[in-house]
């Protein structure tokens, strides 16, 4: 008998450790109406599922617990949430998009030209401009549109559908939502921000092995798994506080620019920039949040931080999935 209760136990341990799933229903907010086949996915990751024709998914979030969820559909604002439960359903309720385009029409020769160059400064400040760029090639352009306003002198983009992307030179196809885009033309700056899950080109991704890991050594991603493990002297970079010499790098336990809570949580703070150097790479790190999460996969909270230089302007051709690891 008590070798049958230790079955059972173990069986109910094995199930709630290995597989968390998460159930629920998508809905919009303005209706109460459910969403079919929106996206539930990890931001950044190749992990997701697809709700059904009524809103309602499953979804095993073993393989990222840390990680918030994020909900996606076609019309709507993205939503991210980590309030979730394993015996209640969920209720994820999208706010839809509101679009007041003044694009116009495109049909004259000189407004097909505008678009083109408007077109071509899109990819080169979302896909970027690296080598790997040169490899990647959004699949749904006419699904985006532009809108210049004269008085601010900013370009802002929209997209009606998500973004698809076959990296090439990565072996990705990427889906990325796109919530906003602006490029301000008097500072040559840009923002954007979204949500992006990664798809497998090849069922053998081993040929991109080596462009891969080229892509990783150095990436912000590196930066934060180096900075997780206290080894950024190790992988080759060097940081210090802006307006200082080059420091060596303090053990996390002793440095004020890390704070760390429990085994799994780790918080960046730091009053000024840090200044990273990687090879002869430079970048820089300017925080928005006293204090910055990020974990042992690379994640970090993006809405607290600011990259510049090198890092800076890595853009969607060279992100990697934080499933990837060096070999």
């Amino acid at each position: 008998m008590r070798k049958l209760i230790f079955v059972i136990l173990f069986i109910n341990f094995y199930t709630v450790a290995f597989n968390q799933i998460i159930t629920g229903t998508v809905l919009d907010k303005k209706t109460n109406k459910t969403i079919p086949l929106a996206s539930v996915y990890f931001n950044g990751t190749k992990t997701g599922t697809t709700a059904d024709k009524d809103g309602n998914f499953k979804f095993d979030i073993s393989k990222h617990t840390l990680m918030p969820i994020t909900i996606s559909a076609i019309g709507y604002y993205s939503k991210k949430t980590k309030d979730y439960t394993f015996s209640e359903p969920l209720e994820i309720y999208l706010s839809p998009k509101i679009y007041e385009l003044n694009e116009a029409v495109v049909a004259d020769k000189s407004l097909k030209k505008k678009r083109r160059r408007y077109m071509r400064l899109f990819k080169d400040e979302f896909l970027g401009t690296t080598p790997n760029s040169h490899d990647c090639r959004i699949l749904n352009e006419e699904d985006i549109r532009f809108v210049y306003e004269s008085a601010d002198d900013t370009l802002r983009t929209y997209a009606f559908k998500p973004i698809i992307i076959a990296n090439k030179a990565l072996g990705y196809k990427i889906t990325y939502y796109l919530d906003k885009f602006e490029y301000y033309k008097r500072n040559k700056s840009t923002f954007f921000r979204g949500n992006i899950i990664f798809k497998e080109m090849v069922k053998s991704p081993e040929m991109f092995l080596e462009k891969r890991e080229s892509t990783y050594r150095g990436s912000r991603m590196h930066f934060i798994r180096s900075l997780w493990k206290d080894d950024l002297s190790a992988n080759g970079f060097r940081v210090a506080k802006s307006g200082h010499d080059k420091v060596k790098y303090i053990p996390i336990k002793y440095d004020e620019v890390v704070l760390q809570d429990g085994d799994n949580n780790k918080f960046i703070r730091s009053l000024k920039p840090l200044e990273i150097d990687y090879l002869t790479n430079f970048s820089c790190m300017v925080f928005l949040k006293e204090y910055v999460y990020f974990d042992k996969t690379g994640y970090f909270d993006p809405s607290g931080i600011n990259w510049e230089g090198d890092m800076g302007r890595q853009r969607i051709a060279d992100w990697l999935p934080y499933e990837f690891s060096l070999k």
